[in-house]
């Protein structure tokens, strides 16, 4: 995974008139932004020989950066792929990768808590940061950072093509259009029956379009990889008879697995519905069908040099028929599709609350935010890259291809590299 390079920083001694501007807020709170988000500090930033000193491990534990501390030397480090920091209580002399540098202010303790000059942070981390004098705000946004970017490819229609929406042009011209962008392509063309057959038409809509081999052979010349979806829905309690029927799952397995070797590196297993309105004992009988089902699929794909990639209903909704945490070790990954809430743009809370919930369970590079296109906008949706950002998960997925405006390009073109 391309991982975020956390940043633990509040610059506000970038410059004389920034640590200025801090200076003559003495009296007012000191409020801070990461990557649009609040940062909750158990110990107030204070101004310490004009440079403003911020708790170190409340900041480096939000952001999930590696932290340590040696009480006997009164030394704290932090860490992240590429650069590692060293600072000691009261030393003005400070060491990033090995190298030292001069500190204006040196660390020191209060109310119990280690607090950090952030000046010497902002150099070593790589971060931007403005300052609001008149709000007393701190706004940071962390480095740039190429996410993955998966884009769903379904339920092909002329009046939203999800291949103009990527190439920029016609079917079957080829244009770079917006392929920048997107790093894997999720081919929505298939669905399963009762008795495990793998189907490329279905009443939902997924079906292969005409020219499907086309499509793939544009995503490999742009080097875009290839996942085939596989979707269903529990209509009539379809998914629930099928997932208890041994011989409909192992032909299930079997024509996946065959269908995914001549043409995709990988599946995207998308079946939705599970666990609704259920009582406990069914929820957790449901989770067992459905994740030995996903063992036996997951072992066949990886016989065969395959990834599975699971998208799956959150934590926080009402399908609660998929255990993450023991999912999360047999998939390769896990798309959670943190949207559907009902209010337009989705809600940031209750997507955070459901990543904070999946990562309980499972790393943050092994999980991908969903996003649904059709309900943000060219600002809302930067909101939703921000989230991904800040938990450092390995990208985002968006549903579907055919729904993004040109604005929203634009936007997650600037957001997500």
């Amino acid at each position: 995974m391309k991982r975020l390079v956390a940043a633990l920083v509040l610059a506000l001694t970038l410059s004389n008139a920034l640590a200025m501007s801090v200076m003559a807020h003495r009296g007012q709170e000191i409020r801070v932004l990461l990557d649009g988000y609040p940062v909750e500090l158990d110990v107030a930033p204070i101004i310490q020989d004009g440079r403003a000193m911020v708790p170190f491990r409340a900041i480096a534990q939000a952001l999930g950066v590696a932290i340590g501390w040696d009480g006997s030397k009164q030394v704290v480090t932090g860490e992240t792929g590429t650069n590692s920091v060293w600072m000691q209580i009261d030393n003005p002399v400070a060491y990033r990768n090995g190298e030292p540098f001069s500190l204006d202010a040196p660390p020191l303790i209060m109310s119990g808590r280690t607090l950090i000059p952030i000046g010497f942070f902002s150099e070593a981390f790589g971060c931007t940061v403005d300052w609001d004098g008149e709000q007393g705000l701190v706004t940071i946004v962390s480095p740039s950072n190429q996410m993955t970017v998966i884009g769903f490819y379904a339920l092909e229609d002329k009046a939203m093509s999800g291949w103009g929406n990527l190439f920029g042009r016609g079917f079957p011209q080829i244009d770079v259009g917006n392929t920048d962008i997107v790093s894997e392509l999720a081919a929505g063309w298939y669905s399963i029956d009762v008795i495990g057959n793998l189907r490329t038409r279905s009443s939902t809509g997924w079906e292969r379009p005409q020219g499907w081999e086309t499509v793939l052979a544009a995503a490999d010349l742009f080097d875009i990889g290839t996942e085939m979806v596989v979707h269903e829905v529990n209509a009539d309690r379809l998914l629930d008879e099928l997932l208890v029927d041994r011989l409909a799952v192992a032909n299930m397995v079997a024509q996946i697995t065959a269908e995914a070797s001549k043409h995709y590196k990988g599946v995207n297993l998308h079946l939705v519905g599970l666990g609704a309105y259920s009582t406990l004992e069914q929820v957790q009988e449901t989770q067992r069908s459905f994740t030995q089902m996903v063992s036996s699929l997951a072992t066949s794909l990886h016989s065969n040099g395959l990834n599975l990639t699971l998208t799956l209903h959150p934590p926080n909704s009402v399908y609660r028929g998929y255990d993450y945490k023991t999912l999360g070790q047999i998939a390769d990954r896990i798309i959670i599709m943190a949207y559907d809430y009902g209010p337009r743009p989705e809600p940031t809370n209750r997507i955070v609350q459901a990543v904070e919930q999946a990562l309980k369970h499972l790393a943050p590079e092994k999980l991908v935010l969903g996003i649904s296109l059709a309900s943000e906008n060219p600002s809302s949706i930067l909101d939703k890259v921000d989230i991904a950002k800040r938990y450092q998960l390995q990208g985002i997925a968006l549903w579907r291809l055919g729904l993004a405006s040109d604005a929203m390009w634009q936007a997650l073109r600037t957001a997500t590299r």
